[in-house]
Formats: structure tokens, sequence, C-alpha cells
């Protein structure tokens, strides 16, 4: 039941509420008060509001947002954060810069933050050639990186180098340098074939061809050797390993003969600073294939065994 008053405005009896004047299908709706807390708490958050408007960033103008009293901004705690990382990171990255790479497996867990410092170094710039796993790709002719078989030298140092003066970088003239001659037009393709079947003989892959024996050692052993296991120093990689750059098929090493392929790894001196290059070599030496590093005698007569 409803009372109505006397400014023509109904009162819900049971409530004491007076109605808002909605009806619809017999029901109408009472103009029943917010409460009391939530009023409060609606009050609360327009001071607030208010108060950020004036402590904190805001107002949109024409070129940026209003300073606000604190003048705090996002950019710069970022840059806060970024710079307390970085002097965290200082005495790591000193203490790696102090250690001579090759030293770095005798402290382990220097060595650990190497190779993690190293791994991100990849990711932002190697992954693109070499995949993220590192397995390469025999079809453009990156290098597996994970395997135990090294063009030039699997050691740390070797590593590095190579990262510092790349792979046929012109203009740095440490570079790592190496051009196998076609032979396209100076053997037959039956020579071709014969040289091929021999090859593949090395890594078991087919019959030997005595042919192609002769003229191997006449053309290609003084670079890959008389058993061609291939020689660092002149980057021949080693033909018996049953590992191959650009494929094991006999088309593939056909076409190596015919028309080698020579790839070109661009040298990260001046893009990388020295102690990302540390640390991207330890990461790379890490990933399974790395060798133990030989330190050669200054003694020429002393003699010491090369990496296999």
């Amino acid at each position: 039941m409803a009372n109505e008053r006397q400014d023509g405005r109904r009162k819900d009896e049971a409530t004491n509420t007076e109605f808002v004047g909605h009806e619809w299908d017999g029901i109408e709706e009472l103009d029943t008060p917010m409460p009391r807390w939530w009023l409060w708490t609606f009050y609360a958050t327009i001071v607030w509001g208010l108060a950020y408007t004036v402590f904190y960033p805001a107002w949109p103008m024409i070129n940026q947002a209003t300073a606000g009293v604190l003048e705090w901004t996002s950019r710069g705690q970022l840059a806060e954060e970024l710079s307390a990382a970085e002097l965290e990171r200082a005495d790591v990255r000193a203490q790696i810069a102090a250690t001579p790479l090759e030293r770095l497996p005798d402290d382990s867990v220097l060595l650990a933050q190497a190779v993690a410092g190293g791994r991100a170094a990849y990711q932002v710039n190697c992954i693109q050639c070499h995949g993220s796993g590192a397995a390469g790709s025999q079809e453009l002719g990156y290098p597996n990186l994970s395997d135990d078989d090294w063009l030039w030298g699997g050691d740390i140092r070797a590593i590095e180098t190579t990262l510092v003066h790349g792979i046929r970088q012109q203009g740095d003239p440490e570079t790592r340098q190496s051009q196998m001659p076609a032979y396209e037009g100076i053997l037959t393709n039956d020579q071709v074939g014969d040289v091929v079947d021999h090859v593949l003989s090395l890594s078991d892959l087919s019959e030997p061809n005595a042919a192609g024996a002769d003229l191997y050692e006449q053309n290609c052993a003084l670079c890959h050797g008389p058993g061609g296991l291939g020689d660092r120093a002149l980057g021949a990689p080693n033909l018996a390993d049953a590992v191959w750059l650009r494929g094991n098929s006999r088309q593939a090493v056909t076409q190596q003969i015919l028309n080698p392929r020579m790839g070109m790894m661009p040298k990260w001196e001046g893009r990388l600073d020295p102690v990302t290059i540390q640390m991207l070599a330890a990461y790379v030496h890490s990933l399974g294939g790395g060798e133990e590093f030989v330190e050669v005698a200054a003694d020429p007569e002393v003699e010491v065994d090369e990496q296999p």
C-alpha cells in the first residue's frame, strides 16, 4: 500500500520510502537512498582523483602532460630500474673482462653468468641465421654450432676470434678467409664423378674410387690433406667426419666441386662491446661442441699437439 503526501508524492507504507514515479505493469520503483558507506567511498574516489591530478602527470597539454608536483614519470622510473640493473651487472661484466677468456671455465659461477649473458646476446644477434637451437641451416649454409665439427677451431678463443673478425668480412685484414676454386671446366663430368665417389668414400658413404683418389691427390689434398681431414689454418673442412655444411648427397658434393658456395659472416667488433663478445663466445662454446683450449708453447722447439 502507499500513502500520498501533500506535495503529491507517494510513499511506500512498508518501508516509508518515496516512489520515483516509474511504473510498469503494476510494478513501481522506490527511491531508495544509497548506503552511506557507498557514498563516502564515492566521495573518497573523487578526492583521490583530484589529488592524483595534482601529484602525478594527468592533464594532457599540447606537447606533454602536466608534470605533477612529484614530477614522476613512467619513463623516469624505467630509466632508474635500468640504471640499477646495469650497476648490478657491472661487477659481473668487470670480472668477465678481467678474466682471460680461456680461464672462464675455471670459475663455474662466473662461467654460468657469462653463458647467461651470451645467451641473451645470441637471441638478439645470431638467431636469425643459426636458429633458436643453433642448428644452423644446411640449405642456406649456416653452420650448426651445437655439433663438434669446427671449420676454424672450436675452443673458446677461436670462437671469439671468429666473432670479432667474422668470415670473409671485407675491410678486415684479420677476418677468417678461405676460397675453394671452381672445377667446372677444369675436370670433365666423369672426373668429377670419380672425385665425388672418393670424397664420399672418406666418410664411408660410397665405395672407393681409384681414379677419384688420384684426382683428389692432384687437386684437393693440398688443402684438405691426404686423408681428407682438412686444415683449420686454411679453413679447409674435414671431409672424413660425415658432417657436411652443404649436405652429403652426391648432388650437393658435385655442386660444391663444380661451383662452390662460400658463406659470409659479419664481424661483431664495433657492433658489440668486447665483454658481450666474450659472453657470446662462452655461450656458443657451451652448446655442446666446444673444445678445450690448448695454449701454444712460446718455445718453438716445444711441440704442442693441435686440436683434432
